[in-house]
């Protein structure tokens, strides 16, 4: 399927985004997700499935000043 992830066109197989996080090699417990500008918080990641044309945000903290 067909997705956008962080502005990017992107295909994917993963049926959630506790998959596409998976698929990606991130940390899950380093990011933080939003599928089509909603907040998802981490335990329902795996209950929250992808859609085709999903736009996917995936943040990861930067530190710094």
């Amino acid at each position: 399927m067909r997705i956008d992830v962080n502005g990017v066109a992107t295909t994917t197989s993963a049926p959630n985004l506790a998959a596409l996080i998976e698929e990606r090699g991130l940390n899950p417990a380093s990011v933080a997700t939003a599928l089509d500008g909603l907040f998802v918080a981490r335990s329902t990641r795996k209950t929250t499935p992808l859609n085709e044309g999903a736009k996917i945000e995936i943040l990861k903290p930067v530190q710094g000043g």
